[in-house]
């Protein structure tokens, strides 16, 4: 069976993955901002649910981290397998690779929870290579969307790599995952698919908050009819 990873940034989220029965959540929190590491309270509060791997990621930006930037990655690694989670999800590039000291420190303070290394992934020129240097650090999988765009034009590229992992690291198919995707992403032999089904929620505010205007802010959470269509294509 090809696993169902929900990308989960609220308490609601978390009552969502622990209804409908997804096989575990990437827990953050900014999703818009291609998210950042959530709460210790977030990390606790998902505990009773599916197993949660927590985002680790010190700011939005890109992927090149300060020395200061990789120790608060470090920490916040060690803090959150400490409240619970059952995993953790970094990235690291330095020069256009992958940050290997950044991954090897992440993967001893994980000491044994899952590594994923998220979808700085794609912004490598040579993704074969960085598969073989990935699974020789002891990362347990890697979420892609098979090149730099949407997962929906990355199909051949996700072939590929599931063939030259062949078993050694789980590859998992994400960004702009939808219902109708599920049946080719699948056929391309994928360990898992990740998704965050969100919605836009509109919450009247009465004053301006950081770049939003005074009145009426949009913020997003799970779409519980969304992830219920897409569990629903995967057992299809």
């Amino acid at each position: 069976m090809v696993g169902f990873e929900l990308a989960v940034q609220d308490a609601h989220g978390l009552a969502v993955a622990a209804r409908l029965g997804v096989d575990r959540v990437e827990l953050c929190s900014a999703l818009p901002l291609g998210g950042v590491t959530p709460s210790l309270a977030l990390i606790e509060a998902a505990a009773p649910g599916p197993p949660a791997h927590v985002l680790v990621r010190p700011r939005a930006g890109g992927f090149t981290y300060s020395p200061d930037e990789v120790a608060l990655t470090v920490s916040d690694v060690r803090h959150a397998v400490a409240a619970g989670a059952a995993g953790v999800v970094v990235g690291g590039l330095r020069s256009g690779v992958v940050d290997r000291d950044l991954v090897a420190r992440v993967v001893d303070a994980a000491g044994g929870a899952a590594v994923t290394f998220h979808r700085a992934f794609d912004a490598l020129a040579d993704p074969l290579t960085a598969l073989d240097t990935l699974a020789a650090l002891g990362v347990a999988r890697i979420l892609t969307s098979g090149g730099p765009g949407a997962v929906a034009d990355g199909l051949p590229g996700l072939a590929k790599l599931v063939e030259a992992a062949a078993g050694r690291i789980e590859i998992m198919a994400g960004g702009g995952v939808r219902p109708a995707l599920v049946e080719a992403l699948v056929a391309t032999g994928v360990d898992a698919i990740h998704a965050s089904a969100k919605r836009a929620v509109a919450d009247a505010t009465g004053l301006s908050l950081g770049s939003a205007a005074s009145g009426v802010a949009t913020r997003e959470t799970t779409d519980e009819d969304e992830v219920a269509r897409l569990l629903a294509a995967l057992t299809a």
